[in-house]
């Protein structure tokens, strides 16, 4: 995939070149686990991995194909597209038409074909992906210039409010964010970043991603029981947001499910702040890995959203010699992030292939996370 290749499609599809080519990249995330929902602290960064479109304007209606769909074409009327019109893959390109013209912004029909090679249902944020590149083809096709944060937000809700997927808005600003070489540090209260340096190469290590092929699916009922559970221990804390809980006020909870849950969005925030600080006083990266482990024990024990499949990746990566693993994204399948040394991530992909083998399960797939750009016109 290349931004020639996705040219050569967009002709195949609609008979003339389009205007441009834009670029948004999934994401993995360092650490900061179900926090971004309650005002708390994120670690994530952008990978290489991107979400593709060319596009032009139309005159209407809005025609978009994506090469993942067979070229499957679906249309909509952007003055008109409400949630529900458009189902499917093309909600998330409808959904950020809608909401840049529910926000008042003009909006234009365009031409759309998507490709790309961030994988679908791995906890990458391929919907992330997919938005912000949208969105930054729409804002300056409509000759518009949102800032970054603003064009997060209109991505955000397209997820929300049209496609009905409840998330947090962490993936949609290290899509819009993200730095090569450099992590994203994000307050998702007030939507501040600051770039952390990540340079695991130098330091003779490396962060793999380890794909456990076991699907999750974010609009089902599970994650949005986790984000009521803690939107009522908040009430029941008397806090605007979890974030501002502290673990004495957790343990006073009477009910052991919101206790549990509260309890981990508390250390895991507080594990947040101590990666950052360890970071940032250039203490070696290695130090970092019993957090990475830690939060993965919260996330099975105290918020309940790890399946077999990550729990015996991150388990396996650290005794064959990771120096910490943890699941990242959702939960309910996806992936494992392990922090090795360079010339150990080989034997650690190794050994957790072979104990999915050992349990009958299709193998992983593993590969290196390396800190990249955020969305962006290639051609």
């Amino acid at each position: 995939m290349t931004p020639g290749s996705v040219l050569a499609e967009f002709v195949a599809a609609f008979g003339h070149e389009p205007a441009g080519v834009w670029a948004a990249p999934g994401r993995v995330n360092l650490i900061g686990e179900h926090t971004d929902y309650n005002d708390g602290f994120v670690l994530p960064l952008a990978l290489p991995l991107r979400t593709l479109v060319a596009a032009r304007v139309s005159g209407g209606p809005s025609t978009v194909a994506s090469v993942q769909e067979d070229g499957e074409t679906v249309r909509f009327d952007a003055a008109t597209v409400v949630p529900a019109d458009v189902p499917g893959w093309a909600g998330y390109v409808a959904g950020v038409v809608w909401a840049f013209r529910e926000a008042g912004l003009p909006v234009v029909d365009l031409e759309l074909l998507v490709d790309g090679n961030v994988p679908v249902g791995a906890g990458l944020s391929s919907s992330a992906a997919l938005e912000c590149a949208v969105a930054v083809a729409l804002a300056e096709l409509a000759a518009l210039t949102p800032d970054r944060t603003e064009l997060a937000r209109l991505a955000r809700r397209a997820e929300n409010d049209f496609v009905g997927a409840p998330t947090g808005g962490m993936d949609q600003m290290v899509s819009l964010y993200g730095e090569a070489g450099g992590l994203v540090f994000l307050d998702t209260r007030t939507d501040e970043i600051e770039h952390i340096p990540f340079d695991l190469a130098g330091q003779g290590l490396e962060l793999l991603v380890i794909d456990t092929r076991a699907p999750h699916a974010l609009v089902d009922g599970q994650y949005g029981a986790r984000r009521a559970d803690c939107a009522r221990a908040a009430e029941l804390l008397g806090v605007p947001a979890l974030r501002d809980a502290t673990l004495d006020g957790v343990d006073s909870l009477t009910d052991e499910r919101l206790r549990r849950r509260a309890r981990h969005v508390v250390t895991e925030n507080a594990r947040v702040l101590d990666v950052v600080g360890m970071l940032k006083a250039g203490e070696d990266p290695r130090e970092i890995g019993p957090l990475l482990t830690a939060s993965h024990a919260s996330l099975r024990d105290d918020f309940e959203v790890t399946v077999p499949h990550l729990d015996v990746a991150a388990d396996v990566a650290v005794a064959a010699g990771a120096h910490g693993a943890r699941m990242t994204g959702g939960g309910f399948g996806g992936c494992v992030i392990a922090l090795c040394d360079a010339d150990r991530s080989g034997a650690v992909a190794e050994a957790v292939t072979e104990a999915y083998a050992a349990r009958g399960w299709d193998s992983p797939a593993a590969f290196p996370a390396v800190p990249s750009a955020g969305a962006h016109r290639l051609a």
